[in-house]
This record gives C-alpha cells, structure tokens and sequence, in this order.
C-alpha cells in the first residue's frame, strides 16, 4: 500500500533553486535513506512532506490517516518540561485513550443505565486501541528508551532546558521514538549519539514495522537499516532499490552506461556534422540537408546529457618528519580533573591507561561513551590538561598535529583566509587561495567570517590548517562531524596514505574500520585494547560475552556466601605465553599484546586476590556497606578478567 505519493516537487529559495521535478512513492514498511551533499535539499524535502514547509510545484499525497513524526537537526523544546513530562507528552493519545477509558468505567457498571450497550461497545473499541498502542505498559517504554539513548534515572526529573544541545537532541529522538506514527522522518538522528546509542536505535528501526525516511551520513547505519537509497544531487532525485554500500554499485553503473550513452551520441553527432559540412554543397546536399534537420531534433529533443559528478574535497596530507619506533606511551596513565582543596572535595578521575603504546605507523580509534574522558585524555596528552597520576611519554621526534572537536582552534572572529595564514605565515595569499580551492572555497569565500560558517564549513577550514601543521602524530577529536559522506570518503583516502601515527575519536563505524588497526576503548572507567577495526571489536565483545560466566556453575561470581563470611573464588589458570614469528609488523603487534594481556591478567588476578581478603574482613566486621561496595568491585573485575582471556584466546588463535 503506498503511504506517500510525492509528484514533480520543485523548491527554490529567492532565485536560488533547490530541487525540481522530484517525483518518487513510499510504501509502507519503506525504510529509506535520504542522501546528498551538504545543502542539496535534503532537509528542505523532509519538511515539505512533514508538512511544515510549501513546495513551489508539485505536491505530496499522503493516505488518509496517515499519522507522521519529524525529527529536525535542531531541537528547540517549548514551556519548561522534565525531561519524564516530555516522554509522557509524546504518549498525549494513549494518555487521552486512557482518560476517555476512566470515564466510561462508570457508565459500564450500572448495566441498566441507558445506552449502555453503546458505552459498552464503545469501552471494548478504546481499551483494544489502548492494548495495540502498549498503553499498558507506557512507563516500561518510556525506560526502555530513554535507558536505550544514555539517560539515566537521575535524569529523568530534569528540566530540558537543564540539558545540553546533545541531550536535547536525544531527548527529542526519545519523543519522536514513543509517539509511534506511522512514518518517521528523522533528519540526522545519529548526531550526539555514542556507540552504545547507535547500536540500540539501530535495533529499534530493524525491529520497528513502521515507514522510516532518514537523512545521515553515517553510512554503517544506513547500511543496517534502509533497504532503498534516494539521491538529491544537482536539483534532481536519483531512486536506488539498494541499502547503502549497494547503492554506491548501482550509482557507478548508472553512471558509466550514461557516460558510454553520451560518448556514444557525441560520436555520432560528431561525425553527422562532418558529413554535413562535406557534402552541404555537393552532389549530396539533399541528403545533407535532411540529416541536419534531423539532428537538430535530436539536440532539442532527445539530447543526451553528460553525467555530472560532485566537486569532492582535494585533501593531502603527508609528513617528511620520521619519529622513532615508540611514538606515544600510556604507563600507567590516570585521567580526570583535580579536587577543589578549599572544599575538600576528591579529585574526579575518568578513566586509567595501563601500559599502552602507540608504535610507528599505528592508528588508532579511541572509542567510549559520551563523557566517559576520550577528549579529556586527548588534552592530556598534548599537555592541556595535567593527570591525576603518570605522564602521557612522547617519542623521540614526535610532532603533534591536533584537530579540536569542537573547532576550539580556530580564531571564529578572522576569515577563513586570515585563518590559513595564520597556522602558515609564509603561505602567501594566492598559494593559501589555490589551498583553500581544494577544500571548496572559492571566490569570495576566503573572506567569509569563520563565525558565520557552517559546521561543515569550519571543518574543512580545520583541515585544512591541519595539512599545514609538520605533525607525524595526528591527534583528530571527532575529524568526521560536520562533514557530508563525500567528504569523509575523501578524508579516508588521505588518511589511509598518511605516513605517520594516528589517534583518533570517532563515532562513524565505517570510518573505523577503514582507518583503525587498533581499538582503544574505554570500559568500566578503563582503557582496554582491542587489534583490528571497529568489525573486529565488534566480534571481540560477542565473543567476551559469550565467554563470561552466566550461572554459578559456570565460573565465578560472588554471591550471599561473599557478605556473611563465606569464601569466594578466583580464576586461577593464566594464559602460558605464545611464540609467535617476529617477521613482519603485525606479528611484533600481536606478540606485544600477547605480553601485555599476560601482565594484564597477572595484575587482575593479583587486585582480584586482595579484594577476597578485603571482602572476608568485612564480612568478619560484619560492614555491610563495605561487603556491598566490595562485592560489586569484584564482580566487576571478574568480568573483566573473562574478557582479557577471551581476548588472550582470539590473539592466540
């Protein structure tokens, strides 16, 4: 059944057009992506069909009833709600279902009353509505989903106008989520979401049989929840039955068979006009005459355009200063921000690096939830921000080039041109010209206030000041953000031939794994290394999981026992070490890490050892706060250790 019919859409804004002759049908159960470059009118055709702006021509069609949510890239929340009262507003036909249920209850139970047959009727149509909708079970959902996007319940009684722009941003996904239209239209849903949030909103719109049409640049999602792909480019819509990945196949052959349709037109209008001018006042004029006729027609009718491609970012990064073969060391390393003396508060850690190394040539992908210290470990390293305890050691020639999330570097109140010059003194305006033409700005461009740039805008700016830094340490604080799919694919490619080391925070699975080799991720207020990209942790986690305990049989797990005096046990066999061929670099990196999960387990099983004697005087003492506090440490460090066996186990293999 088809839910959206949109036919010959055409947008401008001023003289400027946007898109025309858009035409295309949604059925229901679609799920869609909505992609183009930055400013193509992605958003624009998103609210014509949620109905909150006019198109010039054409129209939308929608099926009667149809019930539509939008989720726009700005959230904006109106009156003063918790954040509890907006989940509930998102619920309002349930909660009136509801109110309208209450209020027949009396008249069902006085079966004399008159219309009763009616009322009662009516009850058993609003409480069927009230089950299908889950009214039953409102408060469970709304949990369940604001649990799924990072909110805790500590949040829960907040005011929004408390939150920051990201929590915003989720808040409203979390509402969009619960309203349960029929469509969603969600316009960069993705944005401020961590891994875990991205994981569980994945799960949703899989399991969900809604009608979805989503606009994002995170190609690892679109990958795993749109089954068809839409095209804005130059003006026009491009419809691929395809996710993603097959999308981009299909794109390439559509556009070699349309270049091969044009070449092949060229060559024949081309060699028509030869013989048009050979013979134009020969004994063949006649016959010249009727294929000039008939090649005009074709020029005005059926002329064959030559496919056009987008402008794409001309990065180039590359570094003549060679470093050590020890290029970054985390031993041990503590991280967070000091106490405030005068108020005898404690320091504030964030997480701990034990024993990590960055080698030459290495990449590495610092992943974690938000706030969980990856920027904060990143300033620490360059020496913005002293630790709790250790020192992050750089390598012999080391040179940092850093990329600031935030674009915190750049001077918002200069041009884009002065900014260039900055970094680069010598530069010279027309070699800091032709520089800035490779990142998309041309004209007056340069002259534009960094301040009045958009996102995408400043993160090309960013970048290009970093090819201009002397760095052999790349130290990128989310560099994908801002930046449309094409301009992160170009980024890739200049990343993946980059000669020196990278650290890198990112929240784009596919740009992990085509960059990482290396995963550092924080857990439990740790930093724990995983080999590969961002597939291959994945992988690591199941199989962690798989591995871990799941009943008191299967392993150890401190139970009642551990809190009135019983004994608790501990993992007592450690890996034995593993020879590997030290002949090539990923062998070296195999055989460290090897060396290093052994002094990992050898350390936990040591803290693992202390925390049972700790638990048996406590218990002894009879401290139940202390045996409660204590029993939760160890059973987080036991997890801990099954993971670093099953990682042992992986490497090993």
């Amino acid at each position: 059944m088809t839910l959206v019919s949109v036919g010959a859409l055409g947008k401008h804004y001023g003289a400027e057009l946007i898109f025309e002759d858009i035409s295309f049908q949604v059925a229901r159960g679609d799920k869609l992506a909505l992609v183009g470059i930055n400013g193509a009118g992605k958003s624009t055709l998103l609210k014509i069909i949620a109905g909150l702006e006019s198109a010039d021509a054409g129209q939308v069609a929608m099926a009667r009833g149809t019930r539509i949510a939008y989720l726009a890239q700005e959230v904006r929340f109106s009156g003063d709600r918790t954040l509890w009262e907006e989940m509930e507003a998102a619920l309002s036909s349930l909660a009136a279902l509801r109110d309208e249920i209450a209020a027949l209850e009396p008249v069902i139970a006085d079966t004399a009353a008159p219309g009763w047959a009616e009322a009662m009727e009516r009850y058993g149509e609003l409480t069927a509505r009230f089950e299908h909708g889950g009214g039953y079970e409102i408060e469970p959902r709304i949990k369940r989903t604001l649990q799924g996007l990072g909110f805790h319940e500590a949040q829960y009684q907040q005011r929004l106008t408390q939150f920051s722009g990201g929590q915003k941003t989720r808040a409203a996904l979390a509402a969009t989520l619960l309203s349960d239209p029929d469509m969603l239209l969600l316009d960069e849903p993705t944005n401020h979401l961590d891994m875990q949030a991205l994981e569980w909103l994945e799960q949703f719109l899989r399991s969900w049989d809604g009608t979805l049409i989503v606009i994002s640049h995170d190609r690892y999602f679109l990958d795993r929840v749109t089954k068809r792909t839409l095209e804005i480019a130059f003006g026009r819509l491009e419809d691929y039955p395809a996710p993603y990945n097959k999308y981009l196949e299909l794109k390439a052959e559509r556009l070699e068979r349309r270049l091969k349709e044009f070449q092949a037109q060229q060559d024949f209008i081309a060699k028509t006009e030869e013989f048009i001018r050979r013979y134009k006042a020969g004994q063949r004029a006649r016959e010249a005459k009727g294929r000039e006729k008939r090649l005009e027609r074709l020029k005005r009718d059926h002329a064959v355009e030559r496919p056009k491609e987008q402008t794409r970012l001309r990065l180039f990064l590359d570094t003549k200063l060679r470093s050590g073969e020890l290029v970054l060391a985390l031993a041990p390393l503590v991280v967070g921000y000091p106490g405030d003396r005068s108020h005898e508060s404690d320091p504030r850690v964030l997480l701990r690096a034990d024993d990590l190394e960055i080698h030459r040539g290495d990449r590495v992908a610092l992943l974690g939830p938000n706030g969980s210290g990856k920027t904060t470990l990143l300033r620490t390293i360059l020496g913005e921000l002293k630790p709790l305890q250790g020192q992050p050691r750089l390598g012999h020639k080391v040179h940092i080039g850093y990329y600031a999330q935030g674009h915190d570097v750049l001077n918002w109140d200069a041009t884009v041109l002065e900014e260039l010059t900055r970094v680069s003194p010598g530069l010279g305006e027309p070699a800091a010209r032709n520089l800035l033409g490779r990142f998309l700005f041309s004209g007056d461009d340069v002259f534009k206030r960094v301040g009045d740039l958009s996102g995408g805008e400043r993160s090309r700016v960013a970048l290009a000041q970093l090819t201009l830094l002397p760095g052999n340490l790349l130290i990128l604080d989310e560099p994908t953000n801002h930046l449309d799919i094409g301009a992160r694919e170009a980024l890739e490619g200049v990343l993946k031939e980059y000669p020196g080391s990278i650290l890198f925070v990112s929240h784009d699975r596919y740009f992990i794994d085509a960059i990482a080799d290396k995963i550092w991720n924080v857990e439990s207020g740790r930093v724990r290394e995983y080999l590969g990209g961002y597939s291959d942790f994945a992988a690591a986690r199941e199989a962690a999981a798989a591995a871990r305990p799941k009943t008191k049989d299967e392993g150890p797990k401190p139970d009642a026992g551990a809190s009135s005096g019983g004994s608790t046990q501990t993992l007592d066999a450690r890996p034995s070490p593993l020879v590997l061929r030290p002949s090539s670099q990923e062998d070296r990196q195999r055989k460290r890490r090897l060396a290093a999960l052994e002094a990992e387990v050898a350390l936990l099983e040591q803290e693992l050892g202390k925390l049972k004697s700790d638990l048996e005087r406590a218990s002894v003492a009879q401290d139940v706060k202390r045996v409660t506090a204590l029993g939760t440490q160890y059973a987080e460090l036991e997890t801990l250790l099954a993971e670093k066996y099953a990682q042992w186990e992986q490497l090993a293999a």
